[in-house]
């Protein structure tokens, strides 16, 4: 016994709530945030075990996986011939069905400790305007990685949920998910979306304009990781309190030899200027199209940014001048659309609501 009914009462709970925790200590389920640049995983009662560049280098004469994530990402760009580093994400969706496949089952096992023999529940966070073929693909992915049963629910309102939005209220809240191949803008009231829209403009988009205005202004070639560089270093949207400069190392173009120059922080929001501007116009739209009562409400709460794109410089400050809102950023804006899909492994009665047909 347990020492009669009322003393024991204490302990029989204390004791299944420990079998229970220990049940989800070793529950296989998942959470994952497929994304353009970086994939993260999240475990069930474990938190974020996973945090790397989607990208997977490949031995072409073999077929064979050279690595996968941060080792096949300082490849990028620095291969022999024979072995090529493949971004299989492009825009926030599957470009590569094969290579997507062979990434998430190394994510998967790596999440796992590498075992063999899990078949995890998942839930994965895709851009708001996936077609039917693109998320297709990202469930047959996920099967083919071993997934016992795949749920898909929308970045943006993850993103939301992950950066603390009361989303289950009968209030309007806005948010703006920039990625690495997709901005996601979003206005969500109880548990569902109201109003959503995804452009195809966002961090690796701002990547390659700083590449083309090289080429264009200096004749320099540079390549996508100096161009990141870059834009997290020097990059703004805003003009800065204090201006900054950064020396880039590329290919003379004319010469074809080494050069080195000095760029400012000015010339960089000169290059990103029209990514900025797709993004401001995609944000002027979903607030003409919110109802009004919603519209009230944001007007109280503002804009909450999340995605790595919302740590440009200034982005913030350049939301507010236009909108004359209150924006914020998320606490960890990098990791809200994963925190996000992660309370959705405990929540089953909002995933049902949340979660894509």
């Amino acid at each position: 016994t347990f020492g009669g009914d009322v003393q024991g009462l204490p302990v029989l709970s204390r004791f299944y709530m420990n079998l229970r925790s220990l049940f989800s200590l070793f529950s296989s389920d998942l959470a994952i945030d497929l994304g353009t640049a970086n994939t993260l995983v999240y475990a069930k009662g474990k938190g974020i075990v996973v945090n790397e560049p989607s990208i997977v280098a490949i031995n072409k004469t073999n077929g064979e996986v050279e690595a996968v994530g941060k080792e096949a990402k300082e490849m990028l760009g620095r291969t022999p011939g024979n072995i090529v580093a493949i971004r299989p994400m492009k825009d926030g969706v599957i470009a590569d069905f094969k290579v997507t496949e062979r990434m998430l089952n190394y994510f998967i096992q790596k999440a796992h400790g590498r075992k063999m023999l899990v078949h995890p529940r998942i839930i994965i966070g895709v851009p708001s305007e996936i077609t039917q073929v693109e998320k297709r693909a990202v469930i047959d992915s996920a099967y083919h990685a071993k997934a016992s049963e795949v749920y898909l629910v929308e970045q943006a309102m993850v993103a939301a949920i992950g950066a603390g939005l009361p989303i289950t209220e009968p209030s309007g809240n806005m948010v703006v998910d920039i990625g690495g191949g997709t901005t996601d803008v979003a206005v969500i009231s109880l548990s569902g979306i109201v109003y959503s829209r995804s452009v195809r403009v966002a961090g690796n988009e701002m990547d390659d304009a700083i590449m083309q205005y090289m080429k264009r202004k200096y004749n320099l070639l540079i390549g996508e990781t100096t161009a990141e560089r870059v834009k997290i270093t020097v990059g703004s949207a805003y003009e800065l309190d204090k201006p900054l400069t950064m020396e880039i190392k590329g290919r003379n173009l004319i010469e074809g030899v080494p050069k080195t120059i000095t760029v400012d922080d000015t010339e960089i929001r000169e290059a990103l200027s029209e990514c900025v501007a797709t993004i401001m116009n995609a944000i002027r739209v979903a607030l003409e199209r919110t109802p009004p009562e919603l519209s009230a409400d944001i007007s109280d709460r503002g804009i909450v940014l999340t995605g790595g794109g919302a740590m440009l410089k200034n982005l913030d400050k350049r939301i507010r001048q236009e909108t004359g809102l209150p924006v914020s950023i998320a606490e960890d804006p990098l990791a809200s659309v994963v925190l996000g899909t992660g309370k959705m492994l405990t929540e089953f009665r909002l995933l049902r609501r949340i979660a894509i047909e």
